[in-house]
């Protein structure tokens, strides 16, 4: 995905704001299982919130990378142990957030 300026960044942070987490990381880490969660969700929600499992500020953050470019998204925001992820949905009908 092509990275997201300032402004977009800005916006999706205000839409994400009041959304909860869709995937949960569990104890058994960045499995095949959540990776997939993780693809559907964006296909159907296109930012979306999830919560990883990792006591490691660096951990965290490494995590957030590796999800965002495996799943081709963008990695909007990092706080603490949530992470905010954007990605155009591939099905047409289900694109709903436009972007500045």
């Amino acid at each position: 995905m092509k990275s997201l300026n300032e402004d977009q960044k800005r916006h999706l942070r205000r839409l994400g704001h009041a959304l909860k987490p869709v995937v949960l990381m569990g104890a058994g880490g960045l499995s095949d299982g959540v990776m997939a969660e993780i693809d559907q969700a964006l296909d159907d929600h296109e930012l979306i919130k999830v919560k990883l499992v990792a006591d490691d500020r660096t951990e965290r953050r490494e995590l957030g990378e590796r999800i965002s470019r495996e799943q081709d998204a963008a990695l909007v925001q990092a706080v603490g142990n949530i992470i905010l992820l954007f990605r155009r949905s591939r099905i047409e009908k289900k694109r709903r957030i436009a972007l500045p």
